[in-house]
C-alpha cells in the first residue's frame, strides 16, 4: 500500500471515529451541533488536524471549540485505542468555514437573479 493511501485510508478512520465520538460518547454540554468534515495527516502521521463545521452563532461557535479542546485528552486516546496505530497523532481542530462561504455565495446569486 502507497504512503498516500494509508494516510487517506487512516484520515477516513479518524472522521468516522471522531464522528462517533461526538454523537454517543462526548456529553460536553458546551459542544453543540457539530459536523466533522475533514482530517488532515501529516505525511509522518504524527498530527492530524480535524475540522469542524459548528451550527450556530460565534458565541456558540467559540463555546463548542472549547468543549472540544477540553476533550482533546479523551479523543486522543480513544483514537488510539481504537485505530491500533503505533503512535497517536497530536490532533488539533479547525473551524471549517466553507459552508458558510457557499452559504453567502448562494444568497450573493439569488439577490443577483432577484435583480435580473
Amino acid at each position: 500500500m502507497s504512503s498516500q493511501m494509508r494516510i487517506e485510508k487512516l484520515q477516513e478512520l479518524i472522521k468516522q471515529e471522531m464522528s462517533k465520538m461526538l454523537l454517543r460518547e462526548i456529553k460536553d454540554p458546551r459542544i453543540g451541533f457539530v459536523t466533522v468534515t475533514d482530517v488532515e495527516m501529516t505525511g509522518d502521521l504524527r498530527e492530524a488536524k480535524i475540522f469542524v463545521s459548528i451550527m450556530g452563532g460565534e458565541d456558540k461557535v467559540q463555546e463548542s471549540l472549547k468543549g472540544l479542546q477540553s476533550a482533546l485528552g479523551f479523543i486522543r486516546r480513544e483514537i488510539g485505542r481504537r485505530i491500533k496505530i503505533r503512535f497517536t497523532p497530536e490532533i488539533s481542530f479547525a473551524l471549517d468555514t466553507s459552508l458558510d462561504y457557499s452559504e453567502k455565495i448562494q444568497k450573493i446569486l439569488l439577490d443577483i437573479n432577484k435583480g435580473a
